[in-house]
């Protein structure tokens, strides 16, 4: 048998990687293992699926994740001993050639291919094992081929045109070079695709295994990719439709858990205008709990599909988010990466100056104190186990609790950091839903448009400020009053700018800002927001936003990454992108 196979079949074999005690993840590695033996049993298409999520959850795929998705943004910026790193270093430099190692995407490939794997012989083990029946194939095939269409959703959206196949690859003799399909075309084929198999997914899992409802793609994960992809392909129709599916179903969670506990809405959520998202108070004048719930003990209510990690904060049982350890920071060390200087100036900045933490009083915002530890450049979310906000006065006190562990044993780094990686919850989807309520705004001044358009405005205003009331540590509890004020944002523009600034500040370092600036100017068909976002930022030249992002003939390729020059190499099928050249010259073709 070929190596690919055994490559495949490696990955499906691997440990448990979501919970310890979940029979699912359990796989027991296996010596000798040929095609033909395989795929004989449900078990073995349970390990196969295992393997694909085990792979996404891999060091270097939640790096990509992170890297591609947040840190050309103007969230971030280098940090401590980030030279250490030199392809770090260059990203935040916008010095990115094809040689740079993050440029490489194989492991989402890798993660694609045993999709599309379990895709073709699923059916074949069916036919073998009477226990697996054709409602759990189904199943099983549209849960891989969500995951094979997330991982094309991260290609398109860094690369622009990526190679696109269905087809499973087991055999090193297959024909493997193949030419980039346009970015549109992809993201068609996966709606597409999508739509055909949300049917066929798992709605609920039962109480007794609540981690696989937000470790594990559900319909509401598929619906939240559905309501992203619309969004991308400008199909706001689709993507409020989506939007709403996943909303209403958090509500029907929320409801059912009240009843089965025989509780009524606390005070402190009925101002949320009847969103389920996770509170934010704690006691008194207390606050925190959402960051507690949500970035620390993970599979909260909120979340909708996030990679999961060591739960034990030893590190023993699972693998944990190195990632999130060594860049963003732990107990020893700052991070290699630090909140970018235009967020943290704009933390302290008087209310007349500031863009981004906005609000009736700006430091009763919690998420200044979520995303950054104390105000300053070090990043709070992901590295600490508590925050706690108390709001007795203008001016609060912010206590956190300790970042997560890292030890240097036998020469070997160990980042034991427990936190989940959240690719959707329910605030980034209503405020995508905001987004796309902006974009149906009409011009015109007559009373007709100016009706209509106040009526989509008020829907989009409404879910913002929800996200921003959620946010803000306000001591009576029982108050409904707004925090923000719907008269400033009554023309589409403005009202544009609050929905990407709430997204911005709610979904900070969680690997969104550059996808949302890369989405507006595909939208605008300029760069102006993401050129003004980049020369914020203290670390690339200020005037290489308008020198390189704001070119008129390069900016549709700038503004995504270079293929990688190995990959250049191996496929001949594959054009390098114009804006970066093939990592033989620097020159721009």
């Amino acid at each position: 048998m070929k190596k690919l196979f055994y490559n495949i079949i490696g990955v499906a074999c691997l440990a448990g990687s979501l919970s310890s005690c979940a029979d699912f993840l359990e796989i027991k590695p296996q010596n000798e293992i040929v095609l033909e033996d395989f795929w004989s049993e449900k078990a073995d298409v349970d390990n196969m699926v295992s393997g694909c999520y085990a792979a996404l959850e891999s060091d270097a795929a939640v790096r990509r994740m992170m890297m591609w998705g947040e840190f050309r943004s103007d969230n971030v910026m280098a940090g401590i001993d980030t030279q250490k790193d030199m392809n770090l270093y260059n990203v935040f430099r916008e010095n990115i050639t094809p040689k740079n190692w993050y440029t490489n995407w194989s492991i989402f490939y890798q993660v694609i291919n045993r999709c599309n794997t379990v895709i073709k012989y699923a059916p074949e083990v069916a036919q073998r094992d009477p226990a697996y029946s054709n409602s759990e194939v189904q199943a099983t095939i549209a849960e891989v081929s969500a995951l094979r269409d997330l991982c094309y959703f991260y290609l398109i959206r860094t690369f622009r045109d990526v190679p696109y196949t269905t087809e499973a690859y087991t055999d090193d003799d297959q024909e493997m070079q193949l030419e980039a399909t346009p970015f549109y075309t992809v993201l068609n084929n996966l709606i597409t695709d999508l739509e055909s198999v949300k049917g066929n997914a798992i709605k609920r899992y039962p109480d007794t295994q609540k981690v696989y409802q937000t470790g594990r793609i559900t319909q509401d994960a598929i619906n939240a990719m559905l309501c992203e992809m619309y969004l991308w392909n400008k199909d706001y129709a689709n993507c409020i439709r989506c939007a709403d599916e996943v909303i209403q179903s958090k509500k029907d969670q929320a409801e059912e858990e009240r009843i089965k506990n025989g509780t009524s809405i606390p005070a402190s959520e009925q101002r949320l205008d009847g969103y389920p998202l996770v509170n934010n108070y704690n006691s008194n004048t207390s606050f925190g709990s959402a960051f507690n719930e949500i970035f620390v003990k993970g599979n909260s209510r909120e979340t909708i599909f996030e990679l999961v990690f060591d739960n034990n904060e030893a590190g023993n049982t699972m693998p944990s988010n190195a990632a999130a350890g060594e860049w963003y920071g732990n107990f020893v060390n700052p991070g290699r990466v630090a909140a970018g200087s235009a967020i943290t100036e704009d933390a302290e900045a008087d209310e007349t100056k500031r863009t981004i933490f906005q609000g009736v009083n700006k430091k009763l915002d919690a998420r200044i104190y979520f995303n950054l530890f104390g105000g300053s450049s070090m990043i709070a979310k992901m590295v600490y186990r508590t925050v706690v906000v108390d709001a007795a006065s203008s001016s609060p006190t912010v206590g956190y609790g300790n970042p997560y562990n890292y030890a240097k044993i036998d020469n070997v780094e160990h980042w034991y950091n427990s936190s989940n990686w959240i690719i959707y919850r329910l605030s980034d989807i209503m405020l995508l839903k905001a987004e796309a309520l902006c974009q149906l705004m009409r011009d015109g001044s007559d009373a007709a448009t100016v009706a209509y358009n106040n009526g989509i405005a008020r829907q989009a205003f409404t879910l913002a400020n929800v996200v921003n009331k959620r946010a803000y540590c306000v001591v009576d509890i029982k108050s409904t009053k707004d925090t923000l004020d719907f008269n400033n944002y009554q023309t589409k523009s403005a009202l544009e700018n609050l929905v990407m600034r709430e997204r911005q500040v709610e979904l900070m370092f969680e690997g969104k800002r550059w996808y949302d600036l890369v989405r507006r100017s595909m939208r605008d068909g300029r760069t102006d927001a993401l050129c003004e976002a980049v020369s914020r930022r203290n670390g690339p030249n200020p005037t290489l936003a308008s020198n390189f992002f704001g070119n008129p003939n390069t900016w549709q390729w700038a503004i995504f990454w270079p293929y990688n020059y190995e990959e250049l190499i191996v496929n001949k099928k594959l054009k390098a992108n114009p804006a970066y050249g093939d990592g033989n010259t620097s020159n721009i073709e």
